[in-house]
């Protein structure tokens, strides 16, 4: 069936044209244009990150170098770069975004059985942001400091799988409590947060909603104690609690039991203490779900290692949107790849692979097979394993 056909082409097949022929429509995508076409512009979007094109004049040379191979990855002529950059500054960041979240469902879909490392069946989110410092001369739509410009990457991670089920781009200066009300909440489900996250009236929401929070006490957190569970502290738990909060807005904000939990880490020797308003699980299991909260840190710095988001290909707010969502459909199209052809080489072997030879005319589930292209122990170590079941 691929016979022929360059990988490029064979992963664009994974693309829902048809659910992205709709959105282009929503969004009058297409309208008056002559070249360079959305799907096209996708295309080359998907070709800059897989390949690893750092600018305009990169992504054209590279191009340039395989004209004769352009019809084929879905080209109908050349691409120039005053042409790229005209339509990342001027069509819709949303189309991008809409044709995320599309892909984002599917694979979440895909992953939706994986295990994780705590033996439950709920649903399981982690919710962080990533700063990403920009030049404040040329960004000066996104304000951070007096001297300096930025974006926040508001990511809530779902655990099975580490996909991204929600993201917000904002300005450095957007508090990250604030992206809490921008959630709808899943009843049932866990999202684990750290301290930056600390509302109690946001939180008193996610509890309205019969959802469960996991989070760490500020070191001014000031509560009464109702009633003390037994617990082993052989295990590392100090305290097992329900608690009412003090003070009159804290109170106010949060007018029913917390349970808080004092942990000593065995490998850190540091004391923490959680606070969620789950009372079923046992406290050693709040304690780990916790510590899952670090995929989402890892997952940050997956993205920035691998995703084209530290040089942008324009300046203003579209342009910068417009690239770091196409980066993310890329990627997770690259995920749903990898799951439905049951390929067992983790994605970062397969991005390394592909980036070298994804203008090759040969069959994907055979360029991709496991450790043929493995890298030094050292690099693997320091990876996330997103999406590496």
């Amino acid at each position: 069936m691929n016979a022929g056909k360059t990988l490029f082409a064979q992963i664009m097949e994974f693309v829902p044209w048809t659910s992205f022929s709709r959105i282009v429509h929503r969004y009058r995508g297409n309208a008056g244009v002559r070249t360079l076409s959305c799907a096209e512009q996708f295309r080359v979007m998907a070709f800059a990150q897989l390949t690893w094109r750092e600018s305009l004049r990169d992504i054209e040379a590279s191009l340039s170098a395989n004209a004769t191979k352009l019809y084929a990855m879905g080209f109908r002529s050349p691409v120039k770069r005053s042409t790229l950059a005209d339509a990342n500054e001027s069509r819709d960041w949303r189309i991008w975004a809409d044709l995320a979240a599309v892909l984002i469902r599917r694979a979440r879909k895909l992953y939706a059985d994986q295990a994780l490392a705590v033996d439950l069946d709920n649903a399981v989110y982690a919710l962080d942001s990533s700063t990403i410092d920009l030049c404040l001369s040329l960004f000066s739509w996104a304000p951070f400091r007096s001297t300096k410009a930025a974006i926040k990457l508001h990511t809530l991670l779902d655990l099975r799988g580490s996909i991204p089920a929600f993201i917000h781009i904002s300005d450095g200066k957007l508090h990250d409590v604030n992206v809490l009300d921008m959630l709808s909440v899943e009843a049932g489900a866990f999202y684990v947060m750290d301290r930056g996250y600390l509302d109690y009236a946001r939180l008193y929401r996610l509890h309205q909603g019969g959802a469960f929070f996991v989070t760490r006490a500020k070191s001014n957190f000031n509560a009464r104690r109702v009633y003390s569970a037994p617990c082993d502290r052989t295990s590392g738990v100090i305290c097992d609690q329900r608690v009412v909060l003090g003070g009159f807005y804290a109170a106010r904000d949060y007018p029913e039991h917390l349970r808080r939990i004092r942990f000593k880490d065995p490998d850190s020797g540091k004391t923490l203490v959680f606070l969620t308003n789950n009372t079923t699980l046992p406290a050693l299991t709040i304690c780990a779900l916790y510590k899952q909260r670090w995929q989402v840190e890892l997952f940050f710095k997956w993205i920035k290692q691998h995703l084209r988001i530290k040089r942008f290909l324009g300046t203003s707010e579209n342009a910068v949107k417009t690239q770091i969502w196409c980066a993310v459909a890329t990627y997770v199209l690259i995920a749903i790849v990898k799951k439905e052809l049951h390929l067992d080489a983790s994605l970062y072997s397969c991005l390394q692979i592909l980036s070298v030879s994804v203008l090759e005319k040969t069959q994907i589930s055979c360029a991709l097979q496991l450790d043929r292209y493995t890298t030094a122990s050292e690099d693997a170590a320091n990876q996330l394993n997103l999406f590496d079941f």
